[in-house]
């Protein structure tokens, strides 16, 4: 992992904290900011834009849970959870949260790194596979808008499907658009006709 890395510390208690930033510093991270105040995270965490979270919790209460999980919703960055307890249910909150490590009683300086290092993995995995499927939905909504401008064409010109499509297509590179781009707005166009 890259040393140039960008490292928040969320920890109200400046001793645990300290544990986490010389595992960090140990392990060749010279950019770790500390942060002791909880109040307005998301502002603070957003002012200093970190490449990765690691957020110490000894002993956390539900609220506090909630608290960081929102908050790590919103962020989208890699973040490692270290707590001394945790309740049945916070680990899988955590992870439906976008937690990317959660370590119950295992604050040890030399763990930081290699928990670190599997979190920012884990992240990069998860990012990946969130974004394949953004680009699914994406394509099968396009096909659908594809197909029904298809339809308007074989409806109204009493043409093929095959022969729809290459009208579109042809449609589409004549005006230098995409044939999605063309295929919505042949059905507005229907829409506003219809209307």
């Amino acid at each position: 992992m890259s040393t140039s890395l960008s490292i928040l510390v969320i920890d109200d208690n400046r001793i645990r904290a300290s544990i986490i930033e010389q595992g960090l510093r140990d392990a060749g991270h010279d950019r770790v900011i500390l942060i002791d105040q909880m109040d307005g995270l998301v502002r603070q965490i957003t002012d200093i834009d970190p490449d990765v979270i690691v957020i110490d919790l000894e002993n956390p209460n539900r609220d506090q849970l909630e608290h960081i999980f929102q908050i790590s919703r919103a962020v989208r960055r890699p973040i490692a959870m270290f707590v001394d307890k945790s309740e049945s249910g916070s680990i899988e909150a955590a992870v439906d949260a976008g937690v990317s490590a959660y370590v119950v009683d295992g604050l040890k300086k030399e763990r930081v790194k290699p928990i670190l290092d599997m979190a920012i993995s884990r992240f990069r995995a998860f990012s990946r596979l969130a974004n394949e499927l953004e680009e699914a939905k994406s394509e099968l909504a396009d096909r659908k808008t594809i197909d029904r401008a298809k339809g308007i064409l074989m409806k109204s010109r009493g043409i093929s499907e095959p022969e729809a499509y290459d009208l579109l297509r042809r449609t589409a590179m004549n005006q230098s658009r995409k044939i999605i781009d063309v295929a919505q707005s042949l059905i507005i166009a229907s829409g506003l006709l219809e209307g």
